[in-house]
């Protein structure tokens, strides 16, 4: 109620005060009007005495015989009482005048404003005190071609209530004053309830307060659209909570994605990406980019381009979708457009499908190779063994000596391949352990410690006790097994191989393996970890090697979410560096 009262009160008062003022503005209009035609009145009644005055020294020829005097016999019939005429040649010098005897000794009227206003004008009038007289008068001056005439009253209580306005009308538009007023406070009453209910509503609901079930509007025109506008109110809230509940479905989806997604418009303006999308376009451009408005701009995204350009020439095609492949990565683009002529731009990081598929397309063709010198060699030995005839004994098991070691070299190829595809296919399910590196040292060490001294190599570990890292056990045997084979197959005998830790921080622990012998040539140092790779393939046969060793480190040491790197070390030899979780 208080808020309705406010408003009423001011919509009354804005009412109010524009009535004021415009009852006010006819009033002074009127005012004005009136005395201007009282004016107007008292000047036609001077101008008709100036004019008899005029015609009367005309028809008595008193200009020409200077006999003044005969304008008393006029001035005697004249009806105006208090009534003063004067005449003034060009010159300013008094001719006559009714209210002076000795009109010949009055100083020159030159001056006089009326008749310094009647030169220039149509008529002059003045209101001032005569200096003649000493009496207050209203002058009227007239020029007619050789003199000036001036007809005046004295300025008495008649004439200044002649010339006020008649005010008689101000009580009438008074009283209408009152009565629209009282019309205007019922009217704002009215207009003001259903006013204040609209806008108690609409302040509601900007502070999302809750709304009366039972609100109802006065039964006019005004509480009608406020019934309307609460109906269309409620369909929009219940429609934007839809909306807000899909919304946060889609942004939380997007947000979830491994794929970039964005939604444009036809013109090309973002409507919505999620953060993935960003990422993507930033790294395929090369350069930051804050708005995906812009990936017009970026040379990958031509054939895309010129897909939208056909759409926009009716090509009848809604999906397309490309390969990039930009600084080792690979993305898939998709774009799919609507019918209202927006699309969507998809961008997918294929680079571990499409790296594995190359990868795995390599490694058929490494294994295919790798498989046929061993199959060949038994193949050729059971051929003879079966064919020969008087085969020396020496020879026969010879040959089955060569057959059983192609035999053995199979099936570490294989075991190496299937460890492989384990790491990488289920590299996560391998089970963790809090392990001891002096341990699994001591271990690996102890296998291979026939081979060590058949070879003249030795193996140091400086290692402390208590250094324990979190891993598979399995896995990092594997991995300083690989190490110490690959020294010990192509380092050289009598070399000395080394293991330390290096170094720690909070969540690693850093190795060293090394050995002094001949180390490795600088354009094969990036390529040691790949499949199969091999720097002398013909002495790596010979050693016993499948190509596979170091591609295992890597692999099982990156699944530990480590690094590893290799160096030739200045003075002769190799060495690896490599990381390993805390345990």
């Amino acid at each position: 109620m208080i808020l309705q009262s406010r408003f009423r009160n001011k919509l009354f008062l804005y009412y109010s005060v524009v009535f004021i003022l415009f009852t006010l503005l006819i009033v002074g209009y009127m005012y004005s009007r009136e005395k201007k035609f009282r004016t107007e009145t008292l000047d036609d009644e001077l101008y008709n005495i100036t004019k008899i005055t005029n015609n009367y020294i005309l028809i008595n020829k008193i200009y020409p015989s200077g006999n003044y005097q005969l304008i008393d016999s006029l001035m005697r019939i004249m009806p105006q009482e208090e009534l003063r005429v004067t005449v003034v040649d060009n010159d300013g010098k008094v001719l006559y005048d009714s209210s002076v005897r000795d009109w010949s000794n009055m100083a020159n009227h030159r001056e006089r404003p009326e008749i310094m206003q009647s030169t220039f004008s149509e008529f002059g009038t003045a209101i001032r005190k005569s200096s003649t007289t000493g009496i207050p008068y209203y002058y009227y001056s007239r020029f007619y071609n050789r003199y000036y005439i001036r007809a005046a009253l004295i300025y008495d209580i008649n004439i200044v209530n002649f010339m006020i306005a008649d005010k008689m009308f101000v009580p009438v538009i008074l009283l209408a004053f009152v009565l629209f007023w009282i019309i205007l406070l019922l009217v704002t009453n009215k207009f003001a309830e259903s006013v204040t209910m609209l806008r108690d509503f609409a302040i509601k609901v900007s502070r999302n307060e809750p709304m009366d079930p039972d609100l109802s509007f006065p039964k006019n025109e005004l509480g009608t659209i406020s019934e309307e506008i609460i109906s269309m109110y409620g369909s929009l809230q219940k429609m934007k909570d839809d909306l807000a509940v899909e919304k946060e479905r889609l942004f939380t989806h997007l947000n979830v994605l491994n794929e970039g997604v964005a939604f444009f418009t036809r013109n090309n303006e973002k409507i919505l990406s999620n953060s993935h999308f960003t990422e993507f376009l930033n790294y395929i451009s090369g350069e930051p980019r804050i708005n995906p408005d812009i990936f017009s701009g970026i040379t990958e995204f031509n054939p895309l381009l010129e897909f939208l350009e056909k759409q926009k020439t009716g090509s009848g095609l809604h999906r397309m979708e490309y390969q990039v492949n930009k600084g080792g990565r690979f993305f898939l683009v998709q774009c799919i457009i609507f019918h209202d002529e927006s699309f969507e731009i998809i961008l997918n990081d294929i680079t571990s499908i499409e790296t594995n598929r190359i990868i795995k397309q390599q490694m058929t063709s490494n294994i295919a190779h790798e498989l046929k010198t061993p199959v060949a060699s038994i193949k050729g030995y059971a051929e003879t063994l079966i064919t020969g005839e008087d085969i020396p004994p020496d020879k026969q098991a010879y040959f089955l000596q060569r057959i059983l070691a192609q035999s053995n070299r199979l099936t570490e190829l294989i075991n190496d391949i299937a460890l492989l595809n384990r790491i990488e296919e289920a590299g996560r399910n391998f089970k963790t352990e809090k392990i001891s590196v002096k341990e699994i040292l001591c271990e690996v060490r102890d296998n291979f410690a026939s081979m060590l001294d058949k070879k003249k190599m030795k193996m140091f570990c400086d290692m402390p006790d208590d250094l324990f890292v979190e891993g598979n056990r399995s896995l990092l045997v594997s991995v300083f097994q690989n190490l110490l084979e690959n020294s010990m197959n192509y380092a050289g005998e009598g070399t000395v191989i080394s293991v330390k830790h290096d170094r720690q921080d909070e969540k690693y622990h850093y190795f060293s393996f090394s050995d002094n012998g001949i180390g490795i040539p600088g354009d094969h140092l990036g390529r040691v970890f790949e499949r199969f790779y091999r720097i002398d393939s013909g002495r790596s046969r010979k050693t016993g090697g499948t190509g596979l060793g170091l591609s295992i480190v890597k692999n099982a040491i990156l699944l530990h979410n480590g690094e590893i790197s290799v160096r030739n070390i200045p003075s002769g030899g190799v060495e690896f560096i490599f990381s390993l979780p805390k345990g």
